[in-house]
């Protein structure tokens, strides 16, 4: 049976989807934002005149598009709002969070394993997931490939959806049925959402088009979404309901701050005796937060420090004990 595993880790709360050893899905939760399920009071900042929608400001700063307004909120009055799409970053603009007006008791958001536990499948905390997928799916989001045998899809975030390529040396029908697998793979390890464009090679068979949607249909048959059918160049478009980044957008829009996680995750895991040596690239560095490195430091009553390496990559940090 499929389980949630819920990491709480140094700045993000991170889960995996598990069943026989295998990912299902994964998701990756980062604190400071406006999430999917707040409810609090916002200051109405702009709203045209008999309009429903309108922008609003909450206590931290952040702003959001608010629907269903009363006829007599007016700007500058408070209003209660209830989040329904965290905001997304995209490249050269902000998506600004969702919410819409309610009269609900403010409440804050559900934390992610509260949410996971509403899908159904089990879900356990624990200290460090089994068989460690995550340094993987963080590699494989960061750079956005994902190989298959015959072949390899690419998957990237674009301000008017994800795009999923797809690219191998088979003939065109075969290698459209293989990547299939890949595509499921990556919806759910990378929290894909929203609207997602797939480009398989172009099919002039009609049959054979056919083949390719009853085989996407199968693979994605327990993720609630609507799809077109494959046109005659290939594309193929699903939607489904977006309430937050995926995992993809989070780490591609901010990559330094990804591999600074990733980095403290494997910190925390060093077994061996003494203080706690980091290296990574200088911006990886910096992205560190000084809150991150007391919690570290408290989780493992280890001295830090830190030396930033410009010959390392983003993601090719690494985490070792050292004498003092």
């Amino acid at each position: 049976m499929a389980e949630w595993l819920v990491e709480e880790g140094i700045g993000e709360t991170r889960a995996v989807l598990v069943e026989a050893g295998q990912v299902l899905a994964a998701r990756l939760e980062w604190p400071g934002s406006l999430a999917a399920g707040e409810t609090a009071d916002a200051t109405l900042i702009s709203r045209r005149s008999g309009a429903k929608r309108g922008t609003v400001r909450f206590a931290s700063g952040e702003e959001a598009l608010i629907d269903g307004l009363p006829a007599n909120a007016s700007e500058g009055a408070s209003v209660r709002a209830t989040i329904t799409r965290a905001a997304i970053a995209e490249t050269g603009r902000l998506k600004r969070a969702q919410a819409r007006f309610t009269d609900r008791p403010a409440r804050p958001a559900p934390s992610l394993a509260q949410r996971l536990s509403e899908d159904g499948a089990p879900v356990r905390v624990v200290s460090r997931f089994p068989d460690d997928p995550w340094p993987e799916i963080i590699s494989e989001a960061l750079d956005g490939l994902i190989a298959f045998d015959g072949g390899s899809i690419v998957v990237s975030p674009t301000p008017a959806m994800t795009l999923i390529d797809i690219d191998g040396a088979m003939a065109p029908r075969m290698l459209a049925l293989a990547a299939i697998p890949a595509i499921a793979t990556a919806i759910g390890q990378f929290d894909l959402a929203g609207s997602i464009g797939i480009d398989f090679p172009s099919l002039e068979r009609k049959d054979e088009r056919r083949d390719v949607d009853e085989a996407l249909a199968a693979a994605l048959d327990h993720w609630p979404h609507q799809r077109t059918a494959m046109n005659g160049f290939g594309f193929v478009q699903l939607v489904a309901r977006l309430e937050r980044p995926s995992i993809l957008q989070r780490v591609r829009q901010e990559p330094c701050a990804a591999s600074a996680r990733l980095l403290l995750r494997r910190a925390e895991q060093v077994s061996e005796p003494g203080v706690l040596l980091l290296k990574a690239h200088p911006q990886v560095c910096n992205a560190i937060a000084t809150a991150w490195q007391d919690e570290l430091q408290r989780r493992t009553g280890r001295r830090i420090r830190i030396e930033p390496d410009s010959n390392l990559a983003l993601a090719g940090g690494f985490a070792q004990a050292v004498a003092s």
